[in-house]
């Protein structure tokens, strides 16, 4: 069951996706002049499908659900009838070739901005950016950033939400340039800014790789103190095999005094396969407990540890000072839609440029399988987080076709600049050799990513 509708939200997100930045290339070509003979969502056997009787136009949905095409008239392919040569793609000007081909990747950034805006004009509630707390023997803690201070900026580049503080250190990812974070104190005056400067060294690398960037760097939001009192518990997980039970409160693990819930869940996360001392208080009994969390895998891999237990409810209250409305008209909205495509393009591509540098490991690509669980993730969580994945995974579809490698459409577009400049295109052959080179490293790629796919799986 679960595999089915991780399938159907993966059909769900990915989809429009697809077939939206196909016809980007469609709706261009037809504009062009050039005829269009297929149009695609899939690749392989025809499942099902019509043709235009007007345009005789073979629109089809096939097998292989790993992207789409659009085929055209082109001599390269087959003879072309005298009548209709100049209705033929190769036949056609470098410039109307290169914007047909550019017209797959605007049209998914085209959709990222407005999947961008419509999440910016929604009201939503949210954690001030305010530091709740600093962990120690991180980059955080190490500049001595004070808690209760407002983040108002890092690296220079104004914040005003977690998820823009996450994607701007995210962005810092194997790093070793100091982070410059500027505060403002709880006055709020704008005369008490001060501007810290973090060490990182490798950033999110060695120990720290698999935690998010938050965790990695030591500075959190507010968290609710809930009690870490044991609410539920899993019947084959860790803890009920292992002793702990409803109502158990735990105040120590490994001799570490445990106040809060999420501050026990850390600990556990952090210890996977690793025997825990458990002190509990049962009954205002002292009791002693040896559990070993279960060792899972996040959706990146990363090994994470788990017992089996849930917090019993409690009502959370956010404090007045820790949170505010975000809210933004239109006109701003549009702004920030944009601002937050280029910053995560430019993210993409500085990750993409670090994993062939080494600065960051290749395990860190992912594949189809992560892309399916991200988007039932999502779906479990809210519709503006369904916007929000699809809009991200439209953004990587966009800047991965923009890479120049012959298979692609950035390779494309590479070939008719140079056919712009020359006055005529490259020979045949060496087309050719491109696109073989550029097959076999989109094959290598992509081998590697549904190998990191479903080593993090098992």
């Amino acid at each position: 069951m679960t595999f089915l509708l991780t399938l159907l939200a993966a059909i769900f997100v990915l989809g429009p996706l697809i077939a939206l930045h196909e016809w980007g290339h469609y709706i261009v070509a037809r504009l062009c002049g050039v005829k269009v003979l297929t149009y695609s969502i899939g690749f392989g056997p025809k499942l099902t499908g019509w043709t235009s009787k007007r345009s005789g136009i073979d629109y089809r949905i096939s097998m292989l659900p790993l992207g789409g095409y659009v085929k055209m008239l082109d001599e390269r392919e087959g003879e072309v009838a005298e009548h209709e040569q100049h209705l033929a793609f190769n036949r056609q000007h470098p410039l109307k070739k290169i914007a047909i081909v550019a017209a797959g990747p605007i049209m998914n950034f085209i959709i990222a901005i407005a999947l961008f805006w419509v999440l910016f004009m929604t009201p939503s509630e949210q954690l001030a950016t305010k530091i709740g707390s600093i962990l120690p023997d991180t980059p955080a803690a190490i500049a001595q950033l004070p808690a209760g201070d407002k983040i108002v900026a890092i690296d220079g580049h104004e914040v005003q939400t977690w998820e823009g503080i996450n994607y701007r250190l995210a962005g810092r990812m194997g790093e070793t340039d100091n982070v410059s974070i500027t505060l403002q104190s709880p006055t709020g005056s704008a005369e008490n800014l001060k501007t810290y400067q973090a060490p990182v060294n490798r950033f999110m690398q060695g120990d720290a790789q698999g935690k998010d960037a938050l965790s990695s760097f030591g500075m959190l939001p507010w968290q609710p103190q809930i009690a870490p009192v044991i609410g539920e518990l899993t019947a084959d997980g860790a803890a009920s095999l292992q002793g702990l039970q409803v109502g158990d409160q735990i105040s120590a693990i490994n001799g570490i005094a445990v106040t809060d819930w999420i501050s026990a869940t850390r600990l556990i996360r952090d210890n996977p396969e690793t025997l825990l001392n458990f002190t509990v208080l049962r009954n205002d009994k002292s009791v002693q407990l040896q559990i070993m969390p279960q060792g899972k895998k996040d959706n990146l891999g990363n090994d994470y540890g788990q017992i089996g237990a849930m917090v019993a409810q409690s009502e959370i209250i956010i404090p007045d000072a820790y949170k505010t409305t975000v809210v933004y008209g239109p006109g701003e909205s549009l702004v920030k839609s944009f601002e937050k495509t280029e910053q995560l393009a430019v993210m993409t591509l500085s990750s993409m440029g670090k994993m062939l540098s080494g600065t960051i490991g290749l395990d860190n690509l992912s594949g189809p399988i992560t892309i399916a669980k991200v988007a039932k993730q999502s779906f479990d969580i809210s519709w503006e987080m369904v916007l929000s994945t699809a809009g991200l995974i439209s953004l990587s579809l966009a800047v991965l076709n923009l890479l120049p490698i012959p298979v692609l459409d950035g390779g494309h577009i590479v070939y008719y600049v140079i056919e712009l400049i020359r006055g005529k295109p490259l020979s045949e052959g060496v087309q050719i050799a491109g696109l073989n080179i550029g097959l076999l490293l989109l094959v290598g790629f992509m081998v590697l990513a549904i190998g990191n796919d479903i080593s993090r799986l098992f």
